[in-house]
């Protein structure tokens, strides 16, 4: 494994590759490697020492990061200044079992949004511009340093989800949000899926802009009956309250509210999963078809994120082309998080394109990184 800490040494390791036509895979805190059809033996790019906070500019809502930043670093230095990411990066490693540490970078390019997703966007919305180093060797930039910004290609949303396998990236810089003084969590117990979730979207199609919206079959949480729909408010202390009394308008006094910990982590991050055997599916739908979609599905252990427009579950290898059967029928998205090497390698991570689709993004790949050095083969 070569090891690198600048942009000079990843310059000259692409040109290296180039010459000897050697992909390679791209490698910083290493928690997310078991997501994705397997690399192999491949030669390995080490980015891990590209790390630290470049520039925090809290008055401008923006901070600047080098790729293998940890996640953790970031949060405590935002939580300091009573800010945060928006898209709310999850942390997978409970979930596939990895003993590295989660990065900054590793969780734009998986796109491994969490619950704040539903209110500030995914990844893709938060990154403002990023430099890197292309499959031709050459050091680049995209976006900008600035929240507003109307010039030039919108590259930066390309690469969130692309599994670094459009180029190796050397710094990157997001726009944070303020971190709200207080929050609240509103729990609607022992409800059927039809009802929940139909809670869930009266919420998000309100103006209370909610900053979480699940709902937990009785299995997953057996306290709250048959299941429950749960709602994440914040704010603070005066206008949260007169949230919570909206939130009850709408939905009547069913609700209670949840003290202790905010459990929105853990469902972001997978962690209700992180004990159950089988493979984890993560299937992106209309939230309007959540209810329908998981009965179809019929999984031993799911829940429902974002309203309905995420659902996570678990089932046998043998269930894959059943699920993305009902995804896709649904015009939605199967994604596999967690199996074994073997059934990544034949599943894959996604079902196969439209061939309209998959010929761009071949060709939007190819004018990255045109002999395919990067991450070949992940998705």
């Amino acid at each position: 494994m070569s090891s690198v800490s600048s942009t000079a040494e990843i310059v000259e390791f692409v040109h290296a590759a180039r010459a000897n036509r050697s992909p390679f895979e791209i490698v910083a805190g290493g928690t997310r490697r078991a997501v994705g059809n397997p690399l192999g033996e491949l030669s390995q790019l080490n980015v891990s020492g590209l790390s630290g906070i470049l520039k925090y500019e809290p008055e401008e809502l923006i901070i600047t990061a080098a790729p293998a930043t940890p996640l953790a670093e970031i949060v405590s230095v935002l939580a300091a200044r009573n800010q945060r990411l928006g898209f709310d990066p999850a942390d997978w490693s409970q979930l596939l079992g990895s003993n590295g540490v989660a990065t900054l970078a590793g969780a734009m390019s998986c796109d491994a949004s969490g619950s704040g997703r539903l209110r500030h966007g995914p990844a893709r919305d938060s990154l403002l511009g990023f430099h890197g180093v292309n499959g031709q060797g050459a050091f680049f930039r995209a976006g900008s340093k600035v929240v507003k910004n109307v010039t030039g290609f919108d590259l930066p949303k390309l690469v969130c989800g692309a599994f670094g396998t459009l180029c190796v990236l050397t710094e990157v810089t997001f726009r944070v949000y303020p971190r709200p003084s207080h929050f609240a969590i509103l729990v609607m117990p022992d409800v059927l899926p039809e009802i929940g979730f139909s809670a869930l979207r009266k919420i998000a199609q309100s103006a209370l802009e909610p900053a979480g919206l699940a709902y937990l079959p009785g299995n997953i949480a057996p306290a709250m009956g048959q299941g429950s729909a749960l709602i994440r408010l914040e704010g603070a202390s005066q206008p949260l309250e007169e949230k919570i009394a909206l939130a009850h308008g709408l939905l009547g006094n069913a609700m209670t509210r949840l003290e202790g910990d905010d459990p929105f982590g853990a469902i972001g991050s997978g962690e209700k999963f992180a004990r159950i055997p089988g493979d984890i599916w993560r299937v992106m739908i209309a939230p309007s078809e959540a209810p329908r979609v998981a009965k179809e599905l019929n999984a031993s252990h799911w829940l429902g994120d974002l309203a309905g427009g995420l659902l996570w579950l678990a089932a046998p290898s043998s269930d894959a082309a059943r699920i993305r059967g009902i995804a896709a029928a649904a015009q939605g998205q199967a994604m596999l998080l967690r199996a074994s090497a073997e059934t990544r390698t034949a599943i894959g991570l996604y079902a196969p394109q439209p061939p309209a689709l998959a010929a761009l993004n071949r060709s939007v790949r190819a004018a990255f990184d045109p002999l395919s050095l990067f991450n070949p083969g992940r998705l």
